[in-house]
C-alpha cells in the first residue's frame, strides 16, 4: 500500500500542475500508484485544497469504447469540486485544456445518505435515495501528456479526469417511470454539428452507473451524502470543441444545458 505521505505528495504534484496549467508524463515511480485503491488514496487529497464541501462525484469510462480508448478495464470514480462548477450558459477557457471535449450526461442529486456496507446496493435502493434528476455537461481534462497511456491507477489519482461541469435545473417532469436507457440525448455545437445518443451508453443505463458509483464508494468506506450530485457518464461520443463553440446538451423533456468555450 502506498505510504500516506507519498499519497499526499503525489496529490500535491498533480494539483500543482492543475494550478499552473502544465502537464507531466507520469507520476514519478516512487510516488506512483500501482492499484486502483492507491489511486483513490491519492485522489482523496484533492479535497485538501478545496474550501467548500464536496460537490459530488463523476464516473469516467462508462462505455466499452471509452475504456478501450484510454486503456482501462472498467469505470472510475472522481470527485466534483464546488469551485469547478460552471453556471448554465457560462464560459470556459480552453487555454490549458488537454482533452478539449464536452460530454452530455444525466446527473442525480442524492436526498439521503447511502453509508458503506458489506452487501452491494441494489438499483432500487440507490434510486430511493435520489432526490432529483438534472441535465448536465461535463468538461473533463487531464494533467498527463498522454492520458491514454498511464493506466487506471494514475488516472484515478488525477481525479479520474474530473474538471469543469454544468448542472441544469432539476427535472420537473415525472422521470422515475421513464426508461432512461432508451431516452434520447442530443449534443449540439451551435451551427456546426449534432451528436446523438441514449442513456444506454452509460453502462447500459444511467441508474446502473449510479449504483456502480455507490458501490465503488462503499468499497472504499465512503458514504454518498445528501445534496451530493453524481454525473454518470457521457451519453454521446465526446464532442470535440474549440474556442468560439457553444455546446448545448438537450435531454428532451428533461431540459437543456449549455456552455461556451473561449
Amino acid at each position: 500500500m502506498l505510504d500516506p505521505e507519498k499519497a499526499q505528495a503525489a496529490s500535491r504534484l498533480l494539483v500543482g500542475h492543475w494550478d499552473d496549467g502544465t502537464h507531466l508524463d507520469a507520476i514519478p515511480e516512487a510516488l506512483r500508484p500501482k492499484t486502483r485503491t492507491e489511486g483513490y488514496a491519492i485522489q482523496a487529497h484533492v479535497m485538501d485544497r478545496s474550501a467548500a464541501p464536496l460537490f459530488g462525484w463523476k464516473i469516467a469510462a462508462t462505455s466499452v469504447a471509452g475504456q478501450r480508448h484510454i486503456n482501462v478495464d472498467g469505470p472510475m470514480a472522481g470527485r466534483l469540486l464546488a469551485e469547478k462548477a460552471v453556471g448554465v450558459g457560462g464560459t470556459v477557457s480552453l487555454d490549458t485544456s488537454k482533452m478539449r471535449v464536452a460530454e452530455i450526461e444525466f446527473a442525480f442529486r442524492f436526498g439521503s445518505q447511502l453509508p458503506p456496507r458489506p452487501a452491494p446496493y441494489e438499483i432500487a435502493e440507490v434510486m430511493d435515495a435520489v432526490a432529483t434528476l438534472h441535465p448536465a455537461i461535463e468538461i473533463p481534462d487531464s494533467r498527463y501528456d498522454d492520458f491514454c497511456a498511464v493506466g487506471a491507477p494514475q488516472l484515478i489519482a488525477d481525479n479520474a479526469c474530473a474538471n469543469l461541469f454544468v448542472i441544469g435545473e432539476p427535472v420537473a417532469e415525472d422521470w422515475r417511470g421513464v426508461n432512461l436507457a432508451e431516452h434520447k440525448v442530443t449534443g449540439f455545437v451551435s451551427g456546426k454539428s449534432r451528436h446523438e445518443g441514449t442513456g444506454a451508453a452509460v453502462l447500459g443505463d444511467p441508474r446502473i452507473a449510479l449504483t456502480w458509483l455507490v458501490n465503488e464508494l462503499s468499497g472504499l468506506g465512503i458514504a454518498a451524502q445528501p445534496g451530493q450530485v453524481v454525473i454518470t457518464g457521457t451519453c454521446v461520443t465526446p464532442i470535440r470543441v474549440e474556442a468560439g463553440d457553444e455546446v448545448i446538451g438537450d435531454l428532451g423533456k428533461f431540459g437543456r444545458v449549455s456552455v461556451r468555450f473561449v
